[in-house]
C-alpha cells in the first residue's frame, strides 16, 4: 500500500469490541467492495469497504471476513478469505496478499483462499444461530448500485432462510464513531497533508489562474505525501461559484477582487481530512469580504467550543443558529423583525446559512453515526459554518476537524492558516 503500515493491534481491538456486542452463537460476515466498472474494460480506483477495513485492515478486493466468537473450534472463530494469486495475476495486476501477509496485516490466524468460503461458512453456521449482515443504513445513502455486500446478503438470505438475521450496522456504527488513538493519528496525518496542500495553493493563487489548476496543485501535494489524493470530490469555487454548495466543476478562471472557496481534504490510509478555507484571489480581502469572513470565523470558534461531551447534534445546531443569527443581523443581511416572524422549521438565518455545521468524520467523510447520539470522547466532527450572499458575489465557509476529548476538544487542523491576517501575509510573502 502507498501508506505506511497501520498495525494489526488496531484491528484486533476493533474485532474484540464488536464481539462484545454480539448475541451468543452469532456469525458476522463482512465483504469487501467491488472494483467498480466505468466503460468498456475500464475501472474506477478501488476503495475498500470501510467496515471490512475497520475490522481487518485488509485493503484488497474480493476479501471476506467471518467472525464466529463462540464456535467450538478456535481456528474458525476468525477466518479471513482473500483472493488466491498466481503468476498471471502478478504480471497483469501486481502483488496480492499472501496468507502470511494477510495475518500480519489483520492479526487473524486463519487465512483461506476464496474457493473455501462456502464450505467454511456452512461448517460454521451448523453450530450457530444468528447471522449478522451489513446493510448501508447511512441516512444520506441514495445509491441504486448493487454492491458485493448486497449480492452476498441476497444469496445468504435465500440459502439460510431458517436462521435469525441481525443488523450489523447499528453495532459497528456505534463502534466506529468513537475513534481509537491510532485512528486519530491517521486522521492527523491526513490533516497534515491537507495543510501542505493549502500552503502550496496560497503561494500559487492569483488572478487568471483557473480553478482546475488549483485542484491540480492540491492533488500534486497530496500524492507526493503518500495520499491517494482527495478524500472526496474537491470544491474549488471562485466568486459566485462558492454559492453553489456542491460545486465540483472547477472549470472557471479566478478573477481579481473575488474570493476563492476551497472545500478539500486529503485521504490517508482510508481516513479522510475535510477542510474548507476561503481566500482572496488577489491576496487582499476587501472591507466587506473581511467583515463577512470574520463573522463566519466567530461562529466557527463559538461552535467549536460547544463540541464537548454531553451535547448532541440537534441542540448543537440550534445553538449555532443563534450565533449565526446575531452575526447576520450585524452584517445587515437580516433584521430583528425577520427573526420575530421566522418559520421555526426554516429560521431566518437559513437564507444565508442553509446547511448544517458539523458531521462525523473518519473512514467515511460523512462518517457513520446517529445524529441523536451524545457527543463523547473519541468522536471526530467537522465544524463548517458559512455565509453565502449571491447578490454580493460572496460565499465564505471555514472548516476544521475536531476531536472531542474528556476535557473538551482538539483541533486536528490547528496548524492550517485560518485568520484573515495570516492568510494575507502568506499570500503576499
Amino acid at each position: 500500500m502507498r501508506y505506511e503500515e497501520i498495525g494489526k493491534d488496531l484491528f484486533i481491538k476493533n474485532r474484540e469490541k464488536l464481539k462484545a456486542k454480539l448475541k451468543p452463537n452469532s456469525v458476522v460476515v463482512v465483504c469487501s467492495n467491488d472494483i467498480m466498472p466505468t466503460n468498456a474494460d475500464g475501472t474506477m480506483p478501488f476503495r475498500q469497504n470501510s467496515n471490512l477495513l475497520y475490522l481487518s485492515g485488509i485493503d484488497q478486493e474480493e476479501s471476506v471476513l467471518i467472525m464466529a466468537p463462540d464456535f467450538p473450534d478456535p481456528k474458525f472463530r476468525e477466518v479471513l478469505f482473500v483472493r488466491e494469486t498466481s503468476e498471471l495475476i502478478a504480471i497483469w495486476e501486481g502483488h496480492k496478499y499472501t496468507m502470511d501477509e494477510a495475518t500480519e496485516t489483520s492479526g487473524i490466524q486463519t487465512i483461506m483462499w476464496n474457493d473455501k468460503f462456502e464450505q467454511t461458512l456452512n461448517t460454521i453456521l451448523a453450530e450457530s444461530e444468528h447471522i449478522y449482515l451489513y446493510n448501508n443504513e447511512h441516512i444520506r445513502n441514495g445509491s441504486e448500485v448493487e454492491t458485493r455486500t448486497d449480492r452476498f446478503n441476497n444469496w445468504c438470505h435465500s440459502k439460510y432462510s431458517n436462521y435469525e438475521f441481525e443488523r450489523l450496522a447499528p453495532l459497528i456504527y456505534d463502534l466506529r464513531n468513537k475513534k481509537e488513538p491510532r485512528e486519530i493519528e491517521l486522521l492527523q496525518t491526513a490533516c497534515d497533508i491537507t495543510n501542505k496542500g493549502f500552503r502550496r495553493v496560497l503561494a500559487f493563487t492569483k488572478p487568471g489562474v483557473w480553478e482546475y489548476e488549483i485542484e491540480a496543485e492540491y492533488q500534486h501535494e497530496f500524492i507526493r505525501n503518500r495520499s491517494r489524493g482527495f478524500g472526496y470530490s474537491p470544491i474549488i469555487a471562485g466568486g459566485n461559484n462558492a454559492n453553489v454548495l456542491h460545486y465540483v466543476e472547477n472549470n472557471d478562471p479566478l478573477k481579481d477582487g473575488d474570493l476563492l472557496l476551497m472545500d478539500v481534504g486529503a485521504e490517508y490510509a482510508n481516513y479522510n481530512a475535510d477542510m474548507t478555507r476561503t481566500i482572496p484571489v488577489n491576496g487582499r480581502f476587501t472591507k466587506r469580504q473581511r467583515e463577512v469572513y470574520n463573522a463566519v470565523l466567530r461562529v466557527k470558534k463559538g461552535a467549536t467550543e460547544l463540541l464537548r461531551p454531553g451535547s448532541a447534534i440537534p441542540e448543537y445546531h440550534k445553538a449555532v443558529g443563534e450565533m449565526m443569527t446575531k452575526e447576520l443581523i450585524d452584517l445587515g443581511l437580516i433584521s430583528s423583525e425577520d427573526v420575530r416572524n421566522e418559520n421555526p422549521d426554516w429560521p431566518a438565518y437559513k437564507k444565508y446559512f442553509m446547511h448544517g455545521t458539523s458531521h462525523h468524520l473518519g473512514l467515511d467523510v460523512h462518517d457513520v453515526s446517529s445524529v441523536y447520539c451524545e457527543f463523547a470522547p473519541g468522536m471526530v466532527f467537522t465544524v463548517e459554518p458559512g455565509i453565502y450572499i449571491p447578490e454580493e458575489g460572496i460565499g465564505i465557509r471555514l472548516e476544521d476537524d475536531i476531536v472531542i476529548t474528556e476535557e473538551g476538544h482538539i483541533n486536528l487542523m490547528k496548524d492550517i492558516p485560518l485568520e484573515a491576517e495570516e492568510i494575507e501575509d502568506l499570500m503576499n510573502a
